[in-house]
C-alpha cells in the first residue's frame, strides 16, 4: 500500500498547521485536514483506520501529540479529501486527538478534540508520522474513541501499513 500527502520543499504546507488562515482555524489550532492519496490496498481489505501524531512533542509535553484518529474508512477509497475531517463520509468514525486532555480550552467542541487538530510545533520544526492501516474487519469503535483503544481493536486485523513522515515548520 502506498500514501502520499502535499509536500512544499519538504514540510507540510502551511495551511494545515500553525500558520493556517484564521478561516481555518478554531481556539488557535488548524481544523483543515491534508488530502491523502491511497494506492494499492491489499487485497482482503476489509476497512481503513489511520492515526497523525507528533513523536517530537515528547520533550515538550511529556507524551506523543495525537493529531488525528480516522476508522472506517473504505477500501476503496483512493482519496481522503481536504478538510474530511469537517466534512466526514457517514461510515468514517473519529477518535479523540490530545487536545482531548483540556477540553475548556476548546469549549468543549468535539468539531476540535475529536477530529483533525494541525501541527503547531512550539520548540523546533516536527516531524509528523501519517500510518494508514488496512484492516480485514471495520472495527466496532463508536465516535470518540482513544488511541489506545484504536490500538488494541486493530491486534490481529491489521494487513498492510503506510507510513510517511512529514515536517512542519515552528
Amino acid at each position: 500500500m502506498k500514501i502520499s500527502i502535499p509536500v512544499e520543499n519538504g514540510f507540510l504546507p502551511d495551511k494545515y498547521g500553525k500558520y493556517a488562515p484564521a478561516s481555518e482555524q478554531k481556539y488557535g489550532h488548524a481544523i483543515c485536514s491534508f488530502p491523502i492519496t491511497i494506492e494499492e490496498v491489499p487485497e482482503g481489505t476489509q476497512s481503513l483506520a489511520l492515526m497523525f501524531i507528533d513523536y517530537d512533542s515528547t520533550p515538550v509535553c511529556g507524551f506523543t501529540w495525537i493529531h488525528w484518529l480516522m476508522c472506517g474508512i473504505s477500501p476503496d477509497t483512493t482519496l481522503i479529501p481536504e478538510n474530511a475531517s469537517q466534512n466526514p463520509q457517514p461510515e468514517w468514525r473519529q477518535g479523540f486527538n490530545s487536545l482531548f486532555h483540556d477540553l475548556e480550552a476548546v469549549d468543549n467542541d468535539l468539531t476540535v478534540a475529536q477530529a483533525y487538530e494541525g501541527p503547531c510545533p512550539p520548540d523546533m520544526d516536527h516531524t509528523y508520522t501519517l500510518r494508514v492501516f488496512a484492516l480485514d474487519t471495520d472495527l466496532d469503535l463508536s465516535e470518540g474513541y482513544f488511541i489506545n483503544q484504536l490500538h488494541w481493536a486493530m491486534q490481529g486485523h491489521i494487513l498492510e501499513v503506510a507510513e510517511v513522515n512529514v515536517l512542519s515548520r515552528s
